[in-house]
């Protein structure tokens, strides 16, 4: 995945696998900006 910034492009790999550990998507979280309540079901 690629987010553009005003400070350039932020790329996160994501794995091909089903299961993703916490720590792997607590940075892509981080590192997108995205509100962690979007992934709370």
């Amino acid at each position: 995945m690629q987010r553009r910034t005003d400070g350039g492009t932020i790329t996160v790999p994501v794995p091909l696998h089903r299961a993703v550990r916490i720590g792997t998507l607590q940075s892509i979280i981080r590192q997108f900006a995205i509100a962690r309540e979007r992934f709370l079901v």
